[in-house]
């Protein structure tokens, strides 16, 4: 929620009036200590009655500090920073909250705006740590993509994991972009997003460069890493990381690939939602660039990961289980480099209560539970979210719409029966694909 002044009269930010107290200075710092800051910096943090910061920075700036002042250290205790500049302003007291180089870039300063009043800060900025990095390393960064793992231990990275997992935006960033830096931390380091490259088959996509302990005089540069040379280093635990393309990043079509695309099970081979029913499934999904999407029944893949390609800001979790098939979606994940994709082996509904509420769900094959799974999506589907039913034989077709009848919902059949031209001598004929019932279905109300 904003603020603004209209016709001169405060107006709510958060559900609060603007500051009466004196404003917090949030004073952006360098591990120079005071040379990194000029003189009116200087002069707020020597009058300052309360100063938050980091051990190591409260340290560093020690003989700034008027020995009167409170202190508090904001080390695990993010949370409280609120309440001690609320406490500060409200004794009338002049606050300076410390934060390293730009507050404002990956800083403390944009959450204490979020939860303190407009009028309530002021930020002081100073040169970030990206720019510093990229200046030691003669490296334009107004193109650069700027990512921050600056935070909880992540843990090791795991394919197919999803936006749970600390490193998926970073990943996610990997895929789109040509040049990405890095502020990252003790455990998750340079050396595990490394590792986190070469588990996705990236480990010859990139070149590496880490600026370590800037402004500190164990201040060192490396650059021209390769991938599996950075999984097995280990790096000061203040440090910026640069991955820079060794070469254009491909850009496959977004939507109806061949069947012959993806790998499937031999010497079942067909065993897939053909491109032209893929197609249409597609387009009744509905499907949005943030859209969660369930694929029960996998196969191959096809219908989840040409998914996974439309919604880039979203995520697809699907569930196989067959053990060959499992094994071949995970392979065909790799080949189209894809994060945002999640399978599982199992049988629906198994494992689906983990599973975030989705946007829209497609059901190619089930075990006997249709009726059982049928309900629970659509008791779990979003508003506006679709269910899309693939089937060829007359049994599933009558069992779904049954158990849609039953659950009050709005549904219609599609039949499709494309023909595919097929030579024959010096001519070509056209041989018919097997006929497929899309059905489609949102939540109703039972009257």
């Amino acid at each position: 929620m904003s603020a603004v002044k209209m016709n001169g009269e405060d107006t709510a930010y958060e559900g609060q009036r603007f500051s009466k107290g004196p404003r917090c200075r949030v004073i952006g710092v360098l591990d120079d200590g005071p040379a990194s800051l000029g003189a009116a910096a200087l002069a707020h943090l020597g009058a300052a009655d309360c100063v938050i910061g980091g051990a190591r920075t409260l340290a560093l700036f020690d003989l700034l500090i008027s020995p009167d002042a409170r202190r508090h250290d904001l080390g695990g205790a993010l949370s409280r920073v609120p309440e001690w500049v609320r406490a500060a302003q409200a004794e009338g007291q002049a606050c300076v909250v410390l934060a390293t180089g730009d507050p404002l870039c990956f800083g403390i300063a944009s959450y204490l705006a979020a939860r303190l009043c407009i009028d309530a800060l002021e930020v002081i900025p100073n040169l970030s740590m990206l720019q510093l990095a990229c200046a030691r390393l003669g490296l334009p960064w107004q193109d650069l993509k700027l990512a921050s793992v600056h935070s909880r231990d992540a843990g090791e990275w795991w394919g197919g994991a999803d936006a749970s997992h600390g490193l998926y935006a970073l990943l996610q960033t990997l895929r789109g972009q040509d040049r990405v830096a890095v502020l990252t931390s003790p455990d998750n380091s340079p050396a595990r997003i490394a590792r986190m490259l070469l588990a996705e088959g990236l480990g010859e996509d990139f070149q590496i460069a880490v600026a370590e302990s800037l402004c500190q005089p164990s201040e060192r540069v490396r650059a021209e890493l390769g991938v599996a040379e950075v999984a097995g280093m280990a790096f000061a635990e203040l440090n910026v990381m640069f991955l820079l393309r060794l070469q254009a990043r491909p850009r496959p079509p977004l939507f109806g690939l061949p069947d012959a695309a993806f790998e499937q099970r031999q010497p079942d081979k067909g065993l897939i939602t053909k491109r032209e029913v893929r197609a249409v499934a597609m387009a009744r999904l509905q499907l949005r660039a943030n859209s969660i999407v369930w694929d029960i029944g996998a196969g191959s893949g096809s219908v989840g990961l040409e998914a996974a390609r439309l919604c880039s800001e979203g995520h697809v979790y699907a569930i196989e289980k067959n053990a060959d098939d499992f094994a071949i979606v995970g392979r065909n994940r790799l080949a189209f480099e894809l994060s945002n994709y999640s399978i599982q082996q199992g049988r629906a509904p198994d494992g689906l209560a983990a599973w975030p509420d989705p946007d829209a769900v497609f059901i190619g094959g089930s075990g006997g539970e249709l009726a059982e799974l049928i309900a629970l999506i659509l008791a779990r589907l979003k508003p506006q979210g679709w269910l899309v039913m693939n089937f060829v034989t007359i049994e599933n077709l009558s069992a779904a719409v049954e158990a849609l009848k039953e659950a009050g919902a709005d549904w219609d059949v599609l039949q499709l029966q494309a023909s595919r031209s097929k030579p024959i001598l010096h001519m070509h004929r056209m041989a018919a694909e097997n006929p497929v019932w899309l059905v489609c279905a949102q939540a109703g109300v039972k009257t």
